[in-house]
């Protein structure tokens, strides 16, 4: 069936980690047939969470899509991860969905990842609902869960419902906006019933206040509303339509999704309150022309679609998930990346359920669909040639956290980049560095929990092995003070021998941004010119690794100044062994020391953390240069830190402020190291090289 954009829905779920989403979300799939059997997250079942590692952990890595028919409208369920660690997995969600249900715990309440759901949702401009699930368990509280979300969020929070309580047990709900009371069946269903007398003083409470956001939708139901005219339940759900549409206000809604119990009404309100996807404002550029194309999601215009997500899984094969952002893609259509110059003919469409691919002819604007096996990656666009279109690329949180990692069985090195790679086009937060000064190859993430679970991918997916450490931090190595010393390499073996005899003075460069610099003052001809680039070159090799700890060496002059040479038995390689000598034993002689890289590091956490982070600021040997208010209550922290405290910061962090707390860094140059910590970096450099 072909589903056009008035009767599509984009909805991201959303919520702190083990939340209830991939639960809500597969109440969603079975009560529209979209599955046959309901699944639970314990029997490893559910249409979501189909990676050997989510049904290993039990919780969600990656953005699952989940396409539902209620009635005659398409809802695209893009079920996300609600771990920070997996937050680009969010983001890539938050980019195509047109509006976002953020999943809230009865029995736990407000979590770091509500509130990190809610500032996803603001940057995306995303319409909100909140569904409070886990109402049949004895503990929840909605009220508790309300008034939280009040409390931070204000008067824009507006409960769509009450729950209804007989024995015990959550039996139905009041429903605010019809001032009815419903009955569950066991079905799902609800059938009309009394309003318990205790709802009445929530009800006439919350009542007014949904009624006093609908008068302030327009000047004419204002005016309404001060001459005490009652409105028409055509007028109060046109003015919610269009405040929830520009999230002026924000519906709570309630039930529980192991039991499908406010699952059906959940969907309706979607249908009711989303806007559809031409609501929102999509443009790109002709690459040709530069001119702006508007494709705003209107299918009467040349096709334009752009990749959101890409799924690399060796078991279910390679899918660029899209969205259509203008025209109509038939299964035959040949599509063209303007960025790229290339073009590729479609044999089939697909529209994905979780693993399962079933194949469409078309998809129209506003739509969500896969490409299988194209050359795509996350963030392209495609279009007609005639046509051609590129939409801005989606930006993503920078992971922070590093780790080393070393191939386990020699040879499997090319195996293991080949997997990174496909890892990397599906999770776009991971990134792999070649750290070749340093010998080490390094994983960034946005936490370690991420890195692990590469870790096991790699093994189960891929089969290879790799291990991750901490990674080397990337100190050098200098001197502060001047010396000049002889090196002499001299060596008979019978025949032509080896003679060089150099004098070397060597004292601190003020550019510690070049490794080196090498001058002569020779006079006499004590050194022949044509011996002076093996001296040289006999310095350049020196600087790649320290006397000191084997790190590499910045900010040195080296002046020849001496020497001595002879006529038969000198030559390059005896000069340049000469000055290696020299260079050992005037480093170790002109005051050397260790330096580290400081990193400029950014925290920005909320207000009530302050303390507690720059406390751990000062024990990890930062300076903190600023503090600056940022919206919503949230600080912005700015040091410098030495990169060696930063190992395992991400995890700190996020336990010190409940998960709330965020950090980036940038390089901020080289500074001396204290005298304990240059102690325990030659020590360890000793110890490793015995």
């Amino acid at each position: 069936m072909e589903y056009k954009y008035e009767r599509i829905r984009n909805v991201a779920l959303l919520g702190h980690g083990g939340c209830g989403k991939t639960t809500l979300t597969e109440a969603m799939a079975y009560l529209t047939g979209a599955v046959d059997r309901q699944g639970r997250v314990e029997d490893k079942n559910t249409v979501s969470d189909f990676d050997r590692e989510e049904q290993k952990r039990q919780f969600s890595i990656s953005t699952s899509l989940v396409p539902v028919v209620f009635e005659d409208t398409k809802i695209n369920v893009l079920d996300t991860p609600g771990y920070f660690d997996f937050v680009g997995e969010a983001e890539e969600a938050a980019n195509a969905a047109d509006a976002a249900i953020i999943v809230v715990s009865a029995k736990a309440g407000i979590e770091p990842g509500t509130r990190t759901a809610w500032d996803l949702c603001e940057r995306y401009k995303l319409p909100r609902m909140f569904f409070v699930t886990d109402m049949d368990d004895d503990n929840a509280s909605f009220r508790a869960v309300v008034e939280a979300l009040t409390d931070l969020y204000g008067k824009k929070i507006a409960p769509f419902q009450l729950p209804i309580r007989e024995n015990g047990k959550f039996t139905g709900f009041v429903n605010v906006v019809k001032m009815k009371g419903r009955r569950f069946n066991d079905d799902g269903t609800y059938t009309d019933g009394d309003i318990p007398d205790y709802s009445m003083e929530y009800l006439n409470n919350d009542r007014d206040a949904l009624l006093e956001a609908v008068a302030e939708s327009s000047e004419e139901l204002m005016n309404k509303y001060f001459d005490g005219e009652e409105f028409t339940q055509a007028e109060i759900s046109t003015a919610l339509r269009e405040s929830v549409g520009k999230g002026d206000i924000i519906p709570v809604l309630m039930g529980s999704g192991v039991d499908c119990k406010g699952v059906r009404l959940l969907m309706q309100e979607i249908v009711t309150y989303f806007p559809a996807p031409n609501r929102r404002i999509v443009t790109g550029v002709n690459p040709t022309t530069g001119a702006s194309f508007h494709a705003d999601f209107d299918e009467n215009k040349p096709f334009s679609a752009q990749v959101f997500k890409t799924i690399a899984d060796p078991f279910i094969g390679k899918f660029s998930l899209i969205k259509v952002c203008s025209g109509v893609l038939k299964n035959d259509s040949t599509i063209f990346n303007a960025e790229k110059g290339t073009e590729a003919k479609l044999n089939k469409l697909y529209v994905l359920t979780g693993k399962k691919t079933t194949e469409v002819t078309e998809l129209h604007a506003g739509d969500i669909g896969a490409l299988a096996k194209l050359d795509l990656v996350t963030g392209d666009s495609i279009s007609t040639k005639e046509n051609p279109v590129v939409f801005d690329r989606p930006t993503f949180s920078s992971p922070y956290t590093c780790k080393r990692y070393d191939t386990v069985n020699k040879g499997d090195d090319d195996k293991v980049m080949a997997a990174l790679a496909k890892l990397m086009s599906e999770d776009v937060t991971l990134k792999t560095v070649n750290d070749a000064a340093n010998h080490q190859s390094l994983i960034y993430g946005i936490g370690e929990q991420q890195l692990e679970i590469v870790e096991s991918k790699l093994l189960d997916r891929y089969k290879v092995a790799i291990e991750l450490s901490a990674p080397k931090i990337p100190y050098k190595e200098t001197i502060k003070g001047s010396v000049e010393v002889q090196g002499k390499f001299k060596k008979q073996t019978g025949g032509h021998g080896q003679y060089g005899d150099v004098h070397i003075k060597f004292e601190p460069l003020p550019d510690r941004e070049k490794a080196y610099e090498f001058k002569e003052q020779v006079f006499g001809g004590a050194v022949p010119k044509n011996f002076f680039p093996a001296v040289e070159k006999g310095i350049a090799e020196s600087v790649l690794a320290g006397p000191l700890a084997g790190y590499p060496v910045v900010g040195i002059k080296a002046t020849l100044t001496d020497g001595s040479y002879h006529p038969v038995d000198s030559s390059e390689y005896s000069f340049k062994q000469a000055a290696i000598l020299a260079f050992k034993d005037g480093f170790m002689k002109a005051d050397p020391i260790i330096l580290e890289p400081i990193e400029l590091l950014h925290v920005n956490v909320p207000d009530s953390f302050t303390g507690d982070v720059t406390g751990d600021l000062n024990k990890r040997r930062a300076r903190v240069q600023g503090m600056d208010t940022r919206p919503n209550e949230r600080t912005e922290i700015t040091a410098l830190v030495p990169l060696s405290e930063l190992t395992g910061y991400s995890t700190t962090l996020r336990s010190m402020t409940g998960g709330l707390g965020t950090f980036s860094y940038e390089e901020n140059g080289y500074e001396a190291a204290p005298a304990d910590v240059q102690k325990k970096v030659v020590i360890e450099a000793a110890e490793k090289k015995e």
